[in-house]
């Protein structure tokens, strides 16, 4: 069955592993009975489906879901059902991968022109001209 990122990349079910834990939260008397949270883990840095620099990319967008052994885990207990919460670990997950398969432009740093801070200079002196005319008039 697998995990479809796109057309190129699938995770396969082996790098997956869910788990159902109780949730917090409203859910009646159930609460205490059913097991509706999930805990979805993927085998990040084992995955063949990932190139070295999505990985390290996943890394920096995962922030504090990936564990020192290099696996993502995404927890999910949005709603009262196992299959939903599943669902939607599924897809935050799906949606974090395609986010690190975009590669952001370089930051090309640039400087303000001399010209520039001329103008600005002479335009804070002129106001500032303009402003010294509003005072009183001393003889």
């Amino acid at each position: 069955m697998g995990l479809r990122i796109n057309d190129s990349i699938e995770i396969e079910d082996w790098e997956l592993t869910e788990q159902f834990v109780r949730a917090s939260g409203p859910g009646g008397q159930n609460v205490n009975k059913v097991s509706t949270a999930v805990e979805l883990r993927f085998e990040a840095a084992r995955s063949p489906a990932l190139t070295g620099p999505v990985k390290t990319r996943l890394k920096r967008l995962a922030g504090r879901k990936w564990t020192g052994d290099g696996a993502v885990i995404l927890f999910v207990q949005d709603t009262r059902s196992q299959a939903r919460n599943r669902e939607i670990a599924r897809e935050r997950l799906a949606d974090m991968i395609r986010a690190a398969l975009f590669v952001s432009k370089r930051r090309v740093k640039t400087r303000v022109s001399l010209n520039q801070k001329r103008k600005r200079v002479d335009a804070k002196k002129q106001r500032g001209e303009v402003k010294s005319l509003r005072g009183k008039i001393v003889d």
